[in-house]
C-alpha cells in the first residue's frame, strides 16, 4: 500500500486511531517533562471513544483537543515541506494538500460549537533567522534539512496541541528550547540539559511515524524514511 491509502479517510472514526497516537505523544512528551497532566489521559480517551463511534456532541474541552490534534497535522506539512530541498517540496505538496483539506474538514465537525479556535502557524523559514539569514541556510543535505525542520516544528506542534488540551506549558521554556535548538541546529551553539531531553522525548514522533503506518496498513516507503530519521536524531540526543 501507499499513502494513497490516506485519502480515503473522510469520517470521524477514520480519525480515530490518528487522534489516539497524536494524545499518546502529547502524553509521552508532557509526562517526561514532569508537566502535570491533569484529567488528559481520560478526556483523551473519551475523544478517541466519540472519534470511533462518529459522535460529535462532546463537551468543549474535548472538542477543542480533538480540533487541536487535527488541525495541527492539517497545517504542518505545508511549512515543513518549504524548509526542504525543491524537488521534495513539488513531489509531495498534492498530497499533503489534500490531506490538509480532509484534517480541516473533520476538525470543522468538532469546531462548530466552540467560542473560539486557535489554528496555529508553523515556522517557515523565513521566520527563523540567525544572524539575519534564514536558519535554514546554514545546513545542507536531505537529512539535516529534516532534522533542522523536525526541531522547530515539532516543538511548536506539541506546544500548541498540549495547551489546547489544558496542558500547561511554561512560556519561558518554550522560549529558551527554541532558541536554544535553533541555534544547536545550525552549529551556533549547544543544548542545555533540560533542552536536550525535551527535544530526545519530541523526536520519539518516529514512534508517531511508525504507529501511524501500522493503524492504517500504509507499508509506506517514505514514512519509513522519515522514521528512520528520527530515530536516529533521538538516539544521537
Amino acid at each position: 500500500m501507499s499513502l494513497l491509502r490516506l485519502f480515503g479517510l473522510f469520517r470521524p472514526d477514520h480519525f480515530a486511531d490518528w487522534y489516539r497516537i497524536g494524545a499518546e505523544y502529547v502524553l509521552t512528551v508532557s509526562e517526561g517533562m514532569g508537566f502535570s497532566v491533569g484529567d488528559f489521559p481520560l478526556r483523551a480517551e473519551e475523544a478517541t471513544a466519540a472519534l470511533r463511534s462518529n459522535r460529535t456532541d462532546v463537551p468543549p474541552e474535548i472538542a477543542r483537543s480533538i480540533a487541536a490534534d487535527l488541525l495541527a497535522d492539517a497545517t504542518f506539512s505545508a511549512p515543513y515541506l518549504e524548509w526542504m530541498p525543491l524537488w521534495y517540496e513539488l513531489a509531495l505538496v498534492g498530497p499533503v494538500s489534500y490531506a490538509e483539506f480532509r484534517l480541516r474538514r473533520v476538525a470543522r465537525r468538532y469546531t462548530r460549537d466552540l467560542s473560539h479556535v486557535t489554528v496555529p502557524r508553523f515556522s517557515r523559514p523565513h521566520d527563523v533567522l540567525v544572524d539575519g539569514r534564514p536558519a535554514v541556510s546554514y545546513v545542507s543535505g536531505f537529512a539535516r534539512r529534516f532534522v533542522l525542520a523536525d526541531a522547530v516544528l515539532h516543538l511548536e506542534w506539541y506546544v500548541h496541541v498540549a495547551r489546547e488540551s489544558g496542558i500547561h506549558v511554561p512560556s519561558g521554556f518554550v522560549e529558551r528550547a527554541r532558541e536554544e535548538t535553533v541555534a544547536y541546529y545550525t552549529g551556533n551553539g549547544d543544548l542545555s540539559d533540560d533542552v536536550r531531553h525535551f527535544q530526545r522525548l519530541l523526536f520519539a514522533d518516529d514512534e508517531w511515524v511508525r504507529d501511524i503506518d501500522d493503524a492504517y496498513d500504509l507499508d509506506s516507503t517514505l514514512f519509513g524514511l522519515w522514521e528512520r530519521l528520527l530515530a536516529r536524531e533521538r538516539e544521537r540526543l
